[in-house]
């Protein structure tokens, strides 16, 4: 009988050197495509006026300049409201926003995924997948009337409270929080954890490449959020940078070099947070987890 013979496990396949350079060139190609509109942003911040309005758009600069960062300090000294209340507003209320969507989206997700003598968890599960399908601007009238019956326009409430009870956050996580084996919850009641411990000390470790894909997804649509703070809030002292950039966008040509400044130091805190959790995001994306 004639053997079949069968490669070891253990043998390591490799392309050969033209496939690695072919495949290097594709997603050099693919990563520089994809960063063109941040690239694109990032020089129209130094361009001249006369440079901002060239049709087809350059991506180069023939007289960079910084005027229109001058221009921006001189508009944001002249403003009724001081910049720094702005800038603090959309720190606080992102921060807090952010921070108090993940800890209610935990404590509802792990009830769902790992209690499983909760009643009706399918169906209120389907429930909260049916409510992802909702834009905000459809809720904007329904939390408009919340927020006045409970007489929380004009306050931080109106921003914070609606961003909270998202159910983004509380999908993700409970998703994550299902490929976690349930020995090891057993385990952790057994040497007498409580509920809270065993969440906050064993199950958020173990599913950090979520919350962390999670809070810098929060971070984005908060600090960018123009909606909210226009619908909620009237008094000037308490709306948030993105308003503040809507209202320099929407002043016309003359101030274009000016807002593209603007735009840039608002597009600064999201990437940067996204270049520190990058390689969790990553391993979000591959879902992966902690399974039996």
């Amino acid at each position: 009988m004639r053997r079949i013979s069968r490669r070891p496990r253990n043998v390591k396949i490799n392309r050969s050197v033209a496939g690695n350079v072919v495949l290097f060139l594709f997603l050099a190609l693919v990563g520089a495509f994809t960063a063109l509109p941040l690239v694109y942003q990032i020089l129209t911040a130094f361009k001249p006026l006369d440079e901002l309005f060239l049709y087809p758009p350059r991506f180069y600069i023939v007289n960079p300049t910084l005027k229109n960062f001058t221009d921006l300090s001189s508009v944001l000294g002249d403003s009724y409201v001081p910049f720094a209340r702005y800038a603090f507003n959309s720190v606080v209320t992102t921060v807090i926003a952010s921070v108090g969507h993940l800890a209610v989206s935990a404590m509802a997700a792990y009830p769902l995924a790992k209690h499983h003598t909760v009643k009706y968890r399918g169906a209120i599960f389907s429930v909260i997948i049916y409510s992802l399908m909702f834009s905000t601007y459809v809720l904007g009238i329904p939390r408009f009337l919340v927020m006045s019956k409970m007489g929380m326009l004009d306050t931080y409430w109106a921003l914070i409270l609606p961003a909270m009870a998202g159910t983004l956050g509380l999908y993700l996580l409970k998703c994550f929080m299902d490929q976690m084996p349930d020995s090891m919850l057993e385990a952790a009641r057994i040497d007498g954890a409580g509920e809270f411990r065993i969440l906050w000390s064993i199950v958020m470790p173990s599913i950090k490449p979520a919350w962390l894909t999670l809070v810098m997804l929060l971070v984005k649509d908060l600090w960018n959020d123009t909606n909210s703070p226009t619908l909620y809030i009237f008094n000037d002292s308490i709306k948030t940078m993105s308003v503040l950039m809507n209202y320099i966008t929407t002043s016309g040509s003359v101030r274009a070099g000016v807002g593209a400044a603007f735009s840039l130091i608002m597009l600064a805190p999201p990437v940067i947070i996204f270049v520190l959790s990058q390689s969790k995001v990553i391993e979000t994306m591959k879902s992966a987890g902690i399974k039996e």
